[in-house]
């Protein structure tokens, strides 16, 4: 599978560490060019250093997603930047707190809907130009469960997932007669923090690591064809 994306631009969120950074890595050993973006320049550097280790090349881009403006200048950046964007991958999230939907406090809620759900509709706002001149042009959103599977005290996660899940199919119809395709990927349980955060007591060495499935979610990053050749070959 190597060297299927020389020449792309992958723009990855959440990529400091978890899925966020394993994506980024795995996308770069395929040879595309990363741009990671992440609260946290120090795990930014990491990624970077690990793309690096592997021949790739990345390019950092710290930001907040619960600052609107600066995802808005994402596109324009990557366009004056590179010329181009490939691939967008939103696996960038936050739990929130685990709390009975009477007792979610107002910022709590502000904060979760502005990283699960705003984030992905302004990342839709600037990439979308872009991905749509791209020969084919990938979207893929990071998920999970309880966006379709409603559990008690899990509401803001839940209620913000869902809400990013339906913009994000809702885009993929807008473009189904255009080369890009967007995807929802849910990884089922991961060894990260927020999976840490969740259930504290759990033993993470029984679950997958993100390293793990990172080459299932790169795989709905390739062209069509060169994806149904990897899978094949993967078989």
């Amino acid at each position: 599978m190597a060297g299927l994306l020389d020449g792309s631009i992958a723009l990855v969120t959440g990529a400091s560490r978890g899925i966020g950074a394993a994506a980024a890595i795995e996308l770069a050993r395929l040879g595309a060019h990363l741009v990671i973006t992440a609260r946290t320049q120090g795990g930014l550097e990491e990624t970077d250093d690990a793309i690096r280790a592997l021949g790739g090349e990345a390019t950092i881009l710290p930001l907040d997603l619960k600052e609107g403006g600066q995802i808005d200048a994402i596109g324009p950046t990557l366009f004056q930047r590179f010329g181009r964007l490939d691939i967008l991958v939103h696996n960038a999230g936050v739990l929130g707190r685990l709390t009975p939907v009477a007792h979610i406090m107002p910022d709590d809620w502000a904060d979760v809907v502005a990283v699960n759900m705003a984030a992905a509709w302004r990342l839709i706002r600037t990439c979308d130009p872009l991905l749509r001149l791209a020969p084919a042009g990938r979207a893929v959103f990071v998920t999970e469960s309880r966006a379709r599977e409603p559990r008690a005290y899990w509401g803001a996660m839940g209620a913000t997932k869902a809400g990013m899940e339906h913009l994000a199919l809702t885009w993929a119809q807008e473009v189904a007669t255009t080369p890009l395709r967007v995807n929802l990927f849910d990884p089922g349980p991961v060894a990260s923090r927020m999976r840490f955060n969740a259930f504290p007591g759990e033993n993470q060495a029984t679950l997958v690591a993100p390293g793990d499935v990172a080459p299932a979610l790169a795989a709905l990053c390739l062209p069509a064809e060169a994806r149904n050749g990897a899978l094949v070959g993967a078989a």
